[in-house]
């Protein structure tokens, strides 16, 4: 079989990414023809049919959401080659680095991380995506070659996608959030939210007989915070959604049977050895520590 070249790697990201041959073409300045081409010759080298062609323009199939997904870690890695030959020199990452992390890891455990990689590495630029926590998540975004490394969810429902490398950082408590005052904080509607609502703890939430249906499902942690604050309700949150919570919104500690989840990085093994994943795991082991410290005292209070 013969080799997929970079640049036919580079227009089945373009066409996956942009649904359409024309589209493709445009983005990367080749003509529709020339693209039309790329897709054959990939689909002849890969013995599979990787796009519908249709009206709709072109979709990918199974077969080409997977060689798409591999192409961009493929390319990845290509884009990285010249930053770690010159780290190799200096000791010092550059070119970027891309993080998926959902929203109250990215608020909380990143901005301290981040700070003392990009005191060390200057010429490293961070990008990060906010990504819920949702069916593959953050992990996910990994997996499919979107981002270098992801913040996640070790134990929730969905496991991390094979094949990735995976350690924890720590284990988040979960606690009682509650408007201040309240007489019987346990007898208040629940409010809840979807990235929580996929979360292994219900199965903690099943034995518990005082827990309500939710009644609010709200767009994302903030928001539901937000509700408590108002006095529309109580929620079960982890303490990294917690931190920073408004000063109407008091925090019970649910005892020492209190859920946890694990809270962890997902990379790939190619690029689980480049200087700059390298660096950023170890920021983030550095930054975990207080950071979860804080979010122990903001659920004990």
């Amino acid at each position: 079989m013969s080799e997929l070249a970079p640049q036919e790697l580079r227009v089945l990201v373009a066409v996956a990414r942009e649904g359409s041959f024309t589209a493709a073409a445009g983005r990367l300045g080749l003509t529709q023809s020339a693209v039309s081409h790329a897709i054959a010759s990939c689909e002849r080298k890969v013995g599979a049919v990787l796009f519908d062609r249709g009206r709709h323009g072109a979709r990918p199939t199974p077969a080409g959401e997977r060689a798409a997904a591999q192409a961009r870690r493929i390319l990845r890695l290509l884009d990285t080659l010249p930053d770690e030959a010159r780290g190799a020199a200096t000791g010092r990452a550059t070119g970027t680095v891309r993080v998926a992390a959902f929203r109250s890891a990215a608020a909380h455990l990143l901005p301290p991380a981040l700070e003392r990689l990009t005191a060390s590495h200057p010429l490293l630029t961070p990008e990060v995506r906010i990504v819920p926590d949702v069916g593959r998540g953050t992990a996910g975004e990994v997996a499919d070659g979107r981002a270098d490394l992801a913040i996640a969810t070790l134990d929730g429902a969905t496991p991390p996608p094979a094949g990735l490398v995976t350690a924890a950082l720590f284990d988040e408590p979960y606690a009682l959030a509650h408007p201040v005052g309240a007489a019987d904080p346990r007898a208040l509607p629940l409010v809840d939210w979807t990235e929580n609502c996929s979360s292994y703890t219900r199965r903690w939430w099943s034995e518990q007989d005082w827990i309500p249906r939710a009644t609010v499902d709200a767009g994302d942690d903030s928001v539901v915070l937000s509700m408590v604050a108002r006095g529309l309700g109580m929620a079960i949150m982890p303490g990294l959604a917690l931190l920073g919570a408004p000063t109407a919104v008091a925090v019970t500690d649910l005892g020492p049977r209190r859920p946890t989840r694990a809270v962890g990085y997902a990379t790939t093994p190619e690029l689980a050895g480049t200087l700059a994943v390298r660096a950023l795991i170890r920021e983030l082991r550095s930054a975990a520590p207080s950071v979860l410290d804080g979010s122990i005292r903001r659920t004990d209070a």
